[in-house]
């Protein structure tokens, strides 16, 4: 497992142990990295009936850490925010065979965005949200090209004008972080049909998806920021909170309505203090010292 700055955060209603034994059992290299249980005392009262149980739940798929939020029916995931899946024959041997049965196993109670076929952009494609309204695109790999990771979380930017462009700029240059493929939309000035990008060292991808969408970025999917301190914290906070509104107990959207959660790198220390949680609670932008 790599040192990851930045890790996807999905919100379950009340499944997120049920996700994360279903993911080790469908995707190749994948453990459960830790979990986190509610306090048994302290909870608001729409969150008593979590007491003790998991609050949230790390598995590593392949080098990719993901965080399963265990909580009520509030927010859910939709396709704003997906995971590419490369299943390259260069690293998996059995890259298409993989790839077949992990369609399998996730279509199962869900449905299909793009069936599993061949597309002009790629040999074998498809894209599905699973039983949980998770969305994967899982992508049999040209070895010829560049290498990406098993896991690269993708932005759908939808609305009148585009956005992919101007939300990477940001964020490359507020985490510090460089510039791999561009496709330009060749039909919409200012619109890419597909980019990545490093962030910290991570990939990520974005597209424009145009207006004709009946969903967009949501709390169901964040991204959460292990902040080195203080400092940095306030910096991003600065940088990424746009809407007043939003903030909560560390969460807070940009202006582009991506959810992000930005947290101390050693928060799960610091909610071992006695009364963190309630403390935590009653925090918008996270401050080290009032723990």
């Amino acid at each position: 497992m790599t040192s990851q700055k930045i890790i996807p955060s999905i919100w379950f209603n009340r499944t997120a142990d049920e996700a994360a034994a279903f993911y080790t059992s469908v995707f190749p290299d994948t453990t459960i990295v830790q979990t986190v249980r509610y306090p048994e005392t302290g909870l608001l009262p729409f969150q008593e009936e979590f007491a003790g149980q998991t609050l949230t739940i790390d598995i590593d798929i392949a080098g990719t850490r993901l965080s399963l939020i265990n909580a009520d029916e509030h927010f859910a995931p939709n396709p704003s925010i997906s995971f590419v899946l490369n299943f390259d024959p260069s690293v998996l041997p059995d890259a298409k065979a993989q790839l077949e049965r992990a369609w399998e196993q996730l279509v199962d109670g869900g449905h299909v965005l793009m069936p599993l076929g061949e597309y002009p952009f790629m040999a074998r494609y498809g894209w599905l949200a699973d039983r949980f309204g998770v969305n994967w695109q899982l992508c049999l790999t040209d070895p010829a090209g560049d290498p990406r990771p098993f896991v690269t979380p993708q932005l759908l930017f939808v609305g009148e004008a585009p956005q992919a462009e101007a939300a990477s700029a940001k964020y490359i240059k507020l985490f510090d972080g460089s510039r791999g493929a561009t496709l330009p939309n060749p039909d919409v000035p200012g619109a890419v049909m597909y980019s990545d990008f490093q962030l910290a060292g991570q990939w990520f991808s974005a597209i424009d998806g145009g207006r004709d969408h009946e969903f967009s970025f949501s709390e169901g999917v964040s991204l959460l920021v292990e902040a080195d301190g203080q400092e940095e914290l306030d910096r991003l906070w600065a940088a990424l909170s746009a809407v007043p509104e939003a903030e909560a107990c560390g969460w807070c959207k940009d202006e582009f309505g991506v959810s992000w959660q930005i947290v101390p790198a050693n928060l799960g220390e610091l909610m071992q203090k006695p009364g963190a949680y309630s403390r935590l609670m009653g925090m918008k932008k996270i401050v080290i010292d009032d723990f």
